[in-house]
């Protein structure tokens, strides 16, 4: 790659080295993703393969842009991108760790959990954090006899069936978040067993100037809504045990003045007009006693329905019987 030379202040020219002029145009290659995107997820790569990433990027192929690069230049590239952009400067504080970017102009939910398809079964390995916690479970293990010293190291019973090292009960071998132990990979190798999946993980969310984690992509509609009405309950709840009336506690407590307004009416002779349909069938005992036969009409319709039903089944299965009996 031919080295340029730009020319100095004093109009001299000077060579611009290979590496620095590759560094250059990382810079401008990010800088112009910012330009043309407005929405993009940080990411982290920890052991996720160059086999792996190659897989991924050819399923979005179109969707996103995956760029990736040493925290230095990217943090550098942005905060000269800051200059024209102030929002992008608040990005520089999440360039920790093996992190990079995912451009898309696409959904983002959709986005993110086509990537997160994309995960690889994988070994434990010795000083990593757990993903998820692992149960060895009881049973035959397949493994001769003199590889109980495995087994032993971790405390997990064994006995030997069958000519086989069987595990007399399910062990809990580590918890979510534990360090995994060398001995226990060994075991977990010997036993041919994949416990961990490694993908892209995703940690934060940039959205037209404001970042947010990605776990706001999962509240949906329903979720909002029920949020909402369980915050009204409980500004109401509260606004009426103080007294201090609300919008959101006004109509409880002028349903409530209702029902007083209407417990006093029948209590008394007062009658006011909320009270005056509940008054005239408590003072009629023929229009009381035919609404209470309305209301247990369907209870004893569905008793009796139940109750006959079975009656039916049984006629059927004597009419079936005596057709058999004609033609056998």
């Amino acid at each position: 790659m031919p080295a340029l030379a730009n020319p100095a202040p004093d109009g001299e020219e000077v060579e611009i080295k290979p590496k620095m002029r590759k560094k250059m145009e990382y810079f401008k290659y990010l800088q112009s993703a910012f330009d043309e995107y407005d929405q993009a997820f940080l990411v982290n790569a920890d052991n996720v393969g160059s086999k792996q990433m190659q897989e991924i990027r050819m399923k979005n192929r179109g969707k996103c842009l995956f760029l990736f690069g040493k925290n230095t230049q990217m943090r550098k590239a942005i905060l000269e991108k800051a200059e024209e952009n102030p929002d992008l400067k608040q990005l520089t504080e999440y360039l920790k760790g093996n992190v990079g970017f995912v451009f898309t102009k696409q959904n983002l939910k959709g986005i993110r959990d086509g990537i997160l398809e994309n995960k690889v079964p994988a070994p434990a390995r010795a000083g990593a954090v757990a993903q998820v916690g692992v149960t060895i479970p009881a049973g035959l293990t397949g493994m001769e006899p003199t590889q109980t010293s495995f087994f032993q190291a971790l405390n997990i019973p064994t006995k030997i069936n069958r000519g086989q090292i069987e595990i007399m009960s399910n062990v809990e071998l580590f918890k979510e978040g534990d360090k995994v132990s060398s001995s226990e990979v060994a075991l977990l190798t010997k036993m041919k067993i994949k416990p961990f999946s490694y993908g892209l993980v995703f940690k934060q969310v940039y959205d037209k100037g404001t970042i947010y984690s990605p776990d706001v992509l999962d509240i949906t509609d329903e979720r909002l809504s029920q949020s909402i009405s369980a915050g009204l309950a409980n500004i109401a709840a509260i606004s009426m045990k103080i007294g201090h009336p609300t919008a959101a506690s006004v109509p409880h407590s002028i349903m409530n003045g209702l029902q007083n307004m209407v417990a006093i009416s029948l209590a008394t002779d007062y009658v006011c007009k909320p009270a005056e349909k509940i008054k005239a069938i408590l003072d009629d005992p023929e229009a009381l006693a035919a609404m209470a036969a309305a209301a247990a009409a369907p209870a004893a319709g569905g008793a009796a329905a139940a109750e006959t039903a079975p009656e039916e089944e049984e006629e059927e299965e004597e009419e079936e019987e005596m057709d058999f009996d004609l033609f056998d």
